[in-house]
């Protein structure tokens, strides 16, 4: 099944603090935020939600399609898309612009704090859904703002089911916005920070925007996840980690397991716990792309965390 993952692809600058920011922001002091950190450790990666997602895909056996906007310095990544495989088909340039990228800075609890350039992410709405041929399944994940409504829209008038996932860019939207948006799509996932968020601008309880979509997705961190669908809620346990060493793009991993669970008709629980699995690979790597399991280690992971042979 082709699965086209609508989304950002970026560079990310992740820079390493080696404190906790709680010991230098003072509640008291929030409204006259003067702060510098001291960051040693810094490095470039691939990264943006779609890249991520795709690669994530990729890992799985998955042939994904890419549909993002970039800026005159995207070369690296085009050349990196290719080495791996994904097709680039649907990667727009967007002359006179930068390529979108995000400044990620993650101290000792793994809590972040990210300046983000949008750049040729903010022309997503020039990419149509309608010209990727052959697509079953889709997503759409943080990307322009115009972009993101285009797709949900173009999806549905397509008749392809998609996962909505409006992650960081749910600011950009109003209440109505999103609730139009939960009402087209089959799917939506978030975490639980904007779970809150998504109850707070709709005016509705969580079971009520359970009650839009075929299943709702929400993700507690360390505490595992939770998948509202056909009326209960299913709990997914989190998968523990080799090792904790950064969380940017763990979501993104997350959200591959998730559609390639849907794209090949696993339950909900089967479709959760390969998700939390890809999560878990993917926090013990720095970077979004960087762990590259083979995928029969993704099926060893699997059968080791809950007892049961994956495929």
């Amino acid at each position: 099944m082709s699965i086209l993952v609508c989304g950002s692809v970026a560079y990310d600058t992740i820079m390493v603090f080696h404190d906790r920011f709680k010991s230098h922001i003072l509640p008291e002091q929030i409204h006259i935020l003067n702060v510098s950190f001291l960051v040693p450790d810094m490095r470039r990666e691939f990264g943006g939600c779609a890249g991520n997602i795709a690669y994530n895909l990729k890992l799985l056996g998955a042939d994904p399609l890419i549909m993002a906007t970039v800026g005159d310095d995207a070369g690296a990544y085009r050349e990196r898309l290719r080495e791996l495989g994904l097709c680039d088909d649907h990667v727009t340039h967007v002359p006179a612009t930068f390529t979108a990228q995000a400044f990620i800075t993650t101290d000792l609890d793994d809590n972040q704090i990210t300046a983000f350039h949008p750049g040729a992410m903010n022309h997503s709405h020039l990419n149509r859904v309608q010209d990727a041929a052959g697509v079953k399944l889709g997503i759409v994940s943080p990307d322009g703002r115009d972009g993101m409504l285009n797709h949900a829209s173009q999806f549905a008038e397509a008749g392809i089911p998609f996962v909505f996932d409006p992650g960081q860019g749910m600011p950009l939207f109003s209440g109505g916005e999103l609730l139009e948006c939960l009402k087209l799509a089959r799917y939506c996932t978030v975490n639980d920070y904007e779970a809150k968020l998504l109850s707070e601008k709709t005016g509705r309880t969580l079971a009520e925007l359970a009650e839009e979509v075929e299943a709702l997705v929400v993700t507690l961190g360390p505490e595992g996840s939770q998948i509202y669908a056909e009326g209960r809620c299913v709990a997914i346990p989190c998968v523990a980690p080799d090792q904790l060493v950064d969380p940017t793009g763990c979501g993104d991993a997350y959200r591959a397991g998730l559609l390639y669970g849907i794209a090949n008709g696993y339950d909900w629980q089967r479709t959760g716990r390969l998700a939390s699995v890809m999560g878990a690979i993917k926090i013990g790597y720095r970077g979004g792309q960087n762990h590259a399991p083979a995928r029969n280690d993704i099926a060893e992971r699997y059968a080791a965390a809950f007892g049961e042979a994956l495929w």
